[in-house]
């Protein structure tokens, strides 16, 4: 250590917090698998186990060629505090659903914790011009954010499977029937308005036939007093 730069110091001190990380987790992961039942989820902590630990690999060995080493040790001592958490895991929650679920939230929480930790490696990699460790935590961080996103729906999953098991069906759906009724006013309301909009439609229409019928008596009534005038006019002129 006392041989390394600052730069690479630094380095090997971020790579050194996200080495524990991993190891802590392989020990959480083991935990967490041996409490779940066979499945999809089961199978998905299966695989991200062997990635966790290919990671903590890869961390090591870059470590290593930065001229580190004795900083693995801050790895050993997070294995040992999962260790420590595992029987812990196994007694939260009330049924076998909820352990899931916790243990599942538990699990998103630690890989947003971990995808930070790769962003900030690769982010000082990049700006110190360490291309090689940029590209080592870009891939890992990319991985960590899968399985982000496979917690994610899991947890979803999972708090209905909760839901089912310890709620009664009576008690789930009281919002369906507000639902209805808040529907329902709704078109009520509609249908007034469009009463309303149809009695005003009527009505222009009405005083323009009324308007209309008005003009065409008055035109007539003209029409007959001319008529009239030119026939009294044609008897003056006769009787002369």
């Amino acid at each position: 250590m006392a041989d390394m730069n600052e730069r690479d110091a630094k380095l090997v001190q971020y790579l050194s917090e996200a080495y524990g990380k991993e190891r802590e987790l392989e020990a959480a992961l083991q935990a967490h698998i041996a409490m779940t039942e066979k499945g999809p989820y089961k199978k998905r902590l299966q695989q991200h186990l062997k990635e966790t630990k290919s990671h903590a690999k890869q961390v090591e060995r870059r470590i290593k060629k930065l001229g580190g080493g004795g900083q693995t040790l801050q790895g050993a001592v997070g294995k040992v505090a999962a260790l420590a958490k595992g029987p812990l895991h196994a007694i939260r929650g009330d049924s076998e659903q909820e352990k899931q679920l916790k243990n599942a939230k538990t699990e998103y929480w630690n890989e947003h914790e971990e995808i930070a930790t790769y962003l900030g490696i690769e982010t000082l990699a990049e700006k110190v011009g360490d291309s090689e460790t940029a590209k080592l935590a870009k891939a890992i961080r990319r991985e960590e954010e899968k399985m982000a996103g496979f917690l994610l729906g899991q947890i979803k999953q999972l708090t209905g499977t909760v839901v089912r098991a310890d709620i009664p069906a009576s008690q789930r759906r009281p919002a369906s029937s507000k639902r209805k009724a808040k529907k329902a006013k709704p078109s009520g309301a509609k249908a007034k308005s469009s009463a309303t909009k149809a009695t005003k439609k009527s009505r222009p229409k009405t005083t323009a036939k009324k308007t209309g019928g008005a003009k065409k008596a008055s035109a007539r009534k003209t029409s007959a007093k001319r008529s009239g005038a030119k026939k009294a006019t044609a008897k003056a002129g006769s009787s002369r």
